[in-house]
Formats: C-alpha cells, sequence, structure tokens
C-alpha cells in the first residue's frame, strides 16, 4: 500500500510519461492485462488511458487492470489512470519512507 507521500512522488514522475495502453470498446481483457503486467515489470510506472468509446467505468477498469496485473493504482485523472509496481528484476523508481 502506498502513502500519500510516495503516491505524490509518483505522480511526479509520471507526468511525463505518454500512455502506453488503451482500453477501448473491448474493455478489459486477458491480453490487456498480461501487457499491463509485462510494461510494469519493465518500467514499475505506466500511464494508460481509456479511450471514449470504452462502455465500463474508469474506476471498474482501474480496479480490474490493478487487481490482474498486482499493482497500485497512484491516480485518476480524467480519462488517464497511472499504476506502480516494483519491479522484480529491474527496479529503478526508489520511493521516499
Amino acid at each position: 500500500m502506498l502513502t500519500g507521500k510516495q503516491k505524490r512522488f509518483l505522480r511526479g514522475e509520471a507526468h511525463h510519461l505518454k500512455p502506453i495502453l488503451q482500453v477501448g470498446k473491448g474493455g478489459v481483457n486477458e491480453n490487456l492485462i498480461k501487457q499491463a503486467d509485462d510494461a510494469l515489470e519493465a518500467r514499475e510506472l505506466i500511464k494508460v488511458s481509456i479511450l471514449q468509446n470504452c462502455e465500463e467505468d474508469k474506476e471498474v477498469v482501474a480496479e480490474e487492470i490493478r487487481r490482474g496485473a498486482k499493482a497500485e493504482v497512484v491516480q485518476i485523472i480524467g480519462n488517464t489512470l497511472i499504476f506502480y509496481k516494483e519491479s522484480k528484476e529491474q527496479k529503478s523508481i526508489e520511493l521516499p519512507n
């Protein structure tokens, strides 16, 4: 579980990132979760954009990806979700205490 200070730090780190995954009409599926998990292992911090044709609510999408990828939701802002998961192999982000 991330603290407020850690979430604030990660929001700052994610500010310059571009969304690397998009959730569209099909919603969240196994393939999207696998891609999110792989991206989180490689980068630790990712942005996901929700397209206008997505029929699911953004909180539901965030929860499905969080549970599937075993990640933390850093922020939901507009139609953009930010996720964090500590990498096992390539740890690059040092969280504040």
